[in-house]
């Protein structure tokens, strides 16, 4: 796949994986899911859920240190002002830090995948589902293949190619 599906897929991502409610049961629910996945896989990861005022779940799994709490945390503050994944930030603009006129300071936003906006049907983008421990693409596909499976929607129908560099 190219650069363009890559974006293209994202952005489907975003447009589909849409939840009916998002509080702290379905917050819960998903982020259990991800912590299981990363127990069963042997997975360093952080996993955080939240609206954009409040944390609704967080989890760190063996192997993982404050640096991943602090790239989930640059993480979020990217998806949220940009609105879209961080993923696809890293596709449209490259790994370079932004650029000073952008006014995003390296020191709060990073471009990095792992970051997925948390959409809601009628509500929009209202929170975050970030994760931190794995390359920026399989970070991203970790918290696709959860809300895929919270939906009921089958993971291959979302999923990026294995990257190959």
């Amino acid at each position: 796949m190219s650069k363009q599906d890559d974006i293209a897929l994202v952005t489907r991502q975003e447009n589909e994986l849409v939840l009916s409610r998002f509080d702290e049961a379905v917050a819960f629910e998903i982020g259990a899911a991800i912590r299981g996945r990363a127990l069963n896989e042997g997975l360093s990861l952080v996993v955080d859920l939240r609206t954009w005022d409040r944390q609704l779940f967080f989890s760190a799994t063996p192997g993982t240190s404050a640096d991943n709490a602090e790239w989930v945390r640059r993480k979020i503050n990217s998806v949220r002002r940009f609105q879209r994944a961080s993923y696809r930030l890293v596709l449209e603009r490259g790994e370079a830090p932004f650029p000073p006129q952008s006014g995003a300071d390296p020191a709060d936003f990073v471009i990095a995948g792992g970051g997925f906006p948390i959409r809601v049907t009628g509500a929009g983008i209202i929170g975050c589902l970030t994760i931190s421990g794995l390359p920026g693409r399989k970070d991203h596909g970790v918290a696709v293949d959860a809300l895929c499976d919270f939906l009921g929607k089958v993971r291959a129908d979302y999923a990026l190619a294995e990257a190959t560099n």
